[in-house]
């Protein structure tokens, strides 16, 4: 879940440490990060299991209290544990190393969508496996990428217009690329979403983005698409912030990133402000006021602050974002934010 700094403790006072380095255990051996701390749950409570390095086969498993880990050390250590599969696991005690983090007014970060109370907005974690992810990777990587100013992106069905923020209905690109058929019949059976629900969608928006890289916050437009967005992280984690703005819209128009960081800084409350941790291989879906009446953002960061944990960014994040493009105005509920019924 993401790739937090850890180093292992220097000097008898560091001896011993909550966070544990697990060696032989993680997705690239076939065990979840709900498995794992699951398994490492049995010797007190796990606060993260993080990746500790790019390779799915090493974690950090993180505990609140010091004890709790000295037990995980002295039980599993070098022992097949039935509960991670029978694999012999091996363990290290570990500190988190503190790394070159921004300055701008912190916001708690969840890990669950139902915590931030924000009606549809919903998250699964692990939708795709490790195997599908270096799939859809490959895929996209043998096709050709649009350059834009600090991000790669490629348009599929139609193309997304950034100088207008809208599609082009007339320029047909085509049916969405065969790679992406599992992913729509997945999202067929999507939890969150009723039996009413249409999920024949036909744009898809894909992102790489590199290290210290994110988005201005916007609210995908309204009359460009319909209710259900759907965005699929890859290869790299990142913190989705989500602000809702009590005049409805976000007026201001920063030039830079940095002018980004300055105003979500500064002090005011004409905004409702909450954040998001989004790992590799999860789904997040906008829907209703989500998607409607929620500006989000990704902060332009290469180590976010999940809680306690220090999270480095990789060296690339891929998104999958799928949507249905609209034909005529929005008739949406939420018309302050609308750029259909505002005009």
């Amino acid at each position: 879940m993401g790739l937090p700094r850890f180093t292992c403790p220097k000097g008898e006072d560091g001896k011993y440490s909550p966070h544990l380095y697990v060696a032989n255990c993680g997705p690239a051996v076939g065990l979840s990060y709900d498995v794992i701390a699951s398994a490492f749950g049995a010797f007190g409570e796990v606060k993260g299991v993080y990746a500790a390095d790019e390779s799915g086969t090493r974690v950090i498993v993180s505990y609140h209290d010091q004890s709790s880990s000295q037990a995980a050390m002295e039980a599993l250590n070098g022992r097949p544990c039935s509960n991670l599969g029978g694999r012999s696991v091996h363990i290290q005690y570990s500190v988190q190393s503190l790394g070159k983090v921004s300055t701008t007014a912190s916001v708690p970060v969840s890990t669950s969508a139902s915590d931030l109370d924000i009606p549809g907005l919903y998250l699964v974690h692990d939708f795709v496996t490790a195997k599908e992810e270096q799939e859809l990777l490959e895929a996209v990587d043998s096709r050709p990428w649009q350059h834009l100013a600090k991000r790669r992106v490629q348009h599929y069905g139609y193309e997304f217009c950034y100088n207008i923020r809208n599609v082009n209905t007339n320029q047909y690109l085509g049916e969405l690329p065969s790679f992406l058929y599992p992913i729509l019949e997945r999202l067929r059976s999507f939890e969150a979403l009723d039996h009413a629900a249409d999920t024949s969608l036909d744009q898809l928006t894909v992102n790489e983005y590199p290290p210290g890289v994110g988005l201005s916050p916007h609210i995908d437009t309204h009359s460009a698409f319909e209710g259900l967005i759907f965005s699929l992280s890859l290869a790299g984690p990142c913190i989705m912030e989500f602000r809702k703005y009590t005049n409805g819209a976000w007026q201001e128009k920063p030039t830079s990133s940095s002018d980004v960081e300055k105003q979500i800084s500064d002090k005011n409350s004409n905004f409702i402000r909450k954040a998001i941790y989004l790992p590799p291989r999860s789904m997040l879906l906008l829907s209703g006021e989500a998607r409607y009446a929620w500006h989000h953002y990704i902060p332009h960061h290469k180590v976010d602050k999940v809680n306690d944990s220090l999270i480095r960014r990789s060296s690339r994040r891929v998104s999958f974002t799928l949507r249905k493009v609209l034909k005529g105005p929005c008739q949406c509920e939420f018309p302050q934010y609308c750029d259909s019924q505002r005009y």
